[in-house]
């Protein structure tokens, strides 16, 4: 009897000890929870750190891509360098960040990077996840298609299998004007267009600077819709609250417009891919559009 008695008091003893467990695990995960939530990098934390984590392309040229030497590379590259110099004193001390397309929120949320400055376009839908600095850039979306097969109006888009990358503007256009035009979507950028190659789409729809730069090495493929859909914004991005750090990058962005930096920028790195004439349809300096 006073060996069941025994039994019984230690499976209870069990019971209370790993409730006891379960209950300060859940204390702490919420804990956990609240921290990441405060822990937004302050200008004075990453002052600390010594370097900004900044997000970019790997596969976008000439915006953001990764050289034959795996170096870094491209106009936000060029931007997000002089970032880091004039609140780090060094260009050195920005530490890139490879994201994609649809991770670019993600990485924001977690706390994985500073800043996003992935040709990122700024919409409503992100706006209620990210907080958006002033513009350095406006583009619209074109389509690029083969000349055999050439597409010239927003109509010839029915009926087609039209290419988008995952998570862009591209894709929230097509499923907001036109639910019916079936979408071949793909993680990568240049997934996109090897499968335009391959037959695999009629056309692509993605930002028009990327399709025009496109169309002009690859012959055989035109730019048969140059501008399609209303004019956006690229800008750089923050954790949703840091307004600190956004504040930084307005003021920074504000005070390279004096030096006409941007445009600098555009002729180190677009120039050469869009020539001239295209210059001040694209950039934004000094953070307002003018």
């Amino acid at each position: 009897m006073k060996s069941i008695k025994k039994i019984v008091a230690a499976l209870l003893l069990s019971t209370v000890v790993v409730g006891s467990f379960v209950g300060c695990g859940n204390s702490a995960e919420t804990n956990k929870g609240d921290s990441n939530k405060a822990a937004s990098s302050s200008l004075e934390d990453i002052k600390k750190r010594g370097t900004i984590k900044i997000g970019v392309f790997s596969d976008k040229a000439p915006f953001g891509y990764v050289d034959s030497e795996g170096k870094n590379q491209g106009f936000d590259v060029y931007v997000a360098k002089r970032f880091a110099k004039d609140l780090l004193g060094d260009e050195s001390k920005v530490e890139f960040v490879l994201v994609d397309a649809a991770s670019r929120v993600s990485y924001l949320e977690s706390k994985k990077v500073d800043i996003i400055m992935a040709n990122f376009t700024v919409t409503d839908e992100r706006k209620e996840k990210v907080d958006f600095a002033n513009p350095y850039m406006k583009v619209s979306l074109g389509v690029v298609s083969p000349d055999g097969a050439k597409i010239t109006s927003e109509d010839q888009l029915k009926g087609k299998k039209v290419i988008v990358a995952k998570g862009t503007t591209a894709e929230t256009y097509m499923t907001k004007n036109h639910p019916d035009v079936e979408l071949v979507k793909y993680e990568q950028y240049s997934e996109i267009f090897q499968a335009l190659k391959d037959k695999r789409g009629d056309a692509i729809l993605s930002d028009n600077t990327e399709v025009i730069a496109w169309a002009k090495d690859n012959p055989g493929f035109s730019v048969g819709i140059p501008s399609l859909g209303s004019t956006d914004t690229i800008a750089p991005a923050v954790t949703k609250g840091n307004t600190e750090l956004k504040d930084w990058i307005n003021t920074e962005l504000e005070n390279l417009g004096k030096e006409n930096f941007v445009h600098k920028a555009y002729d180190e790195t677009l120039k050469s891919v869009y020539g001239a004439e295209f210059e001040d349809s694209l950039v934004v300096e000094g953070g307002k559009i003018q």
